[in-house]
């Protein structure tokens, strides 16, 4: 009978305890995100990208622009499903490193953020998505261009800027019609990034009525492409396509002018940067890359944006814009569905409406930007001046 009891008392201790759970212990005991001792609900965000290394300056500016989001978002007082919300940003490097990347993942899983701002690589953003896939997060990449990643079907899979599909086609076309090469040599850096480029480029090329003359490849590692060079020199082409980054753009750029290689130098929106500029020297004169968007000045808040931004972070590098549209994008879906779990707000990203810096953000089916334009640019007096703006809303 003591046994009884005893487990009588216990029992209804147990109820008495849960019946008297505040609301916001109860809500983290179903998942929900973790509340401050404030009372604010916290809403983290993971966001990855290579922060050390020789895209660091790419990942910063990546981290730089998810931060500047979410220090304006946590000014603005946000109530969502009834409680007050303070988002947290939990930055990690993946170094660019698709197996680093996929341990990344996991820990922002095992970390139960709210929704993921990232990766910055699409050699790095592909594996991951699998792995936010199967938690059920959302996943928004600012940078990733390979047309893999949303082709994957993952529903919480999403983009704010154009693919290789939209930036190959114009690049091809631009180097063909634009630039009058008809003997075309191309490099890429075997990742999924500088390959996925790098092919719907021979593609549009090849279409417009260009000739492939060589194809070679190297390593988003290699500082020495003197080989590769050669070669391309015995070919003779009128331009040079490089699908890869800045870290390896600027010294292929002082090599082919040490080698006297007289070809145009042609890249993607991976060499559009102040660091390619600043590491080529007067190689980088009159060389020409892309750009998913139209330029900044020409946003509907572009130059609003970069005031901010610099006036915090210093010069923008690449991706930051794309970075705080894919921030704000998350919260305004959170708000929509009054709610941060990515299963009550992943329907909302579906239906994105949204008036970003960077564009009017629409998804289509596959969580692709529609409507995305593609700028041209050139170096110029040691600024890169538009050539040229294709497509857009």
């Amino acid at each position: 009978m003591k046994k009884t009891l005893t487990l009588g008392v216990l029992a209804a201790a147990i109820a008495l305890s849960a019946c008297s759970k505040k609301p916001e212990e109860a809500a983290k005991a179903d998942g929900a995100a973790p509340v401050a001792g404030s009372g604010e609900m916290i809403v983290r965000i993971g966001h990855a990208a290579p922060l050390t290394g020789p895209q660091a300056h790419l990942g910063k500016d990546n981290e730089n622009g998810v931060r500047l989001a979410i220090d304006e978002l946590n000014t603005q007082g946000l109530t969502i499903g009834g409680q007050k919300v303070k988002f947290e940003l939990e930055s990690e490097d993946d170094q660019a490193d698709p197996r680093i990347a996929t341990t990344v993942a996991q820990k922002f899983v095992d970390d139960k953020v709210n929704g993921v701002i990232g990766h910055l690589n699409s050699g790095t953003t592909i594996p991951t998505s699998r792995i936010y896939n199967d938690a059920g997060l959302v996943q928004i990449s600012p940078s990733a261009t390979n047309p893999k990643y949303t082709q994957q079907g993952y529903k919480g899979a999403f983009r704010v800027m154009a693919n290789d599909v939209q930036q190959g086609r114009v690049l091809g076309e631009f180097a063909v019609k634009d630039m009058a090469a008809k003997k075309i040599a191309i490099i890429d850096d075997r990742t999924a990034y500088g390959q996925g480029l790098a092919d719907e480029f021979e593609k549009a090329a090849k279409a417009a009525g260009g000739t492939i003359a060589v194809r070679e490849y190297t390593n988003d590692k290699a500082s020495d492409f003197t080989a590769i060079l050669t070669k391309i020199k015995g070919a003779a082409p009128d331009l040079v396509f490089y699908g890869g980054m800045d870290g390896q753009g600027a010294p292929m750029a002082k090599q082919m002018q040490t080698l006297g290689l007289k070809a145009k130098f042609l890249g993607g929106d991976g060499i559009h940067t102040a660091e390619f500029m600043k590491l080529a020297g007067a190689a980088a004169e009159g060389v020409t890359a892309s750009l998913p968007g139209v330029p900044l000045e020409s946003m509907p808040h572009g130059p609003e944006f970069k005031q901010k931004f610099e006036s915090k972070y210093g010069v923008i590098q690449l991706y930051a814009p794309y970075c705080y549209d894919a921030m704000m994008v998350m919260a305004d879906a959170m708000k929509r569905a009054n709610s941060v779990e990515p299963a009550k707000y992943l329907p909302e990203m579906a239906k994105t409406d949204f008036d970003g810096v960077t564009a009017k953000i629409r998804f289509d089916g596959n969580g692709d930007l529609t409507g995305g334009a593609i700028t041209v640019y050139q170096v110029a007096k040691g600024e890169w001046k538009v050539l040229k703006t294709i497509g857009g809303q």
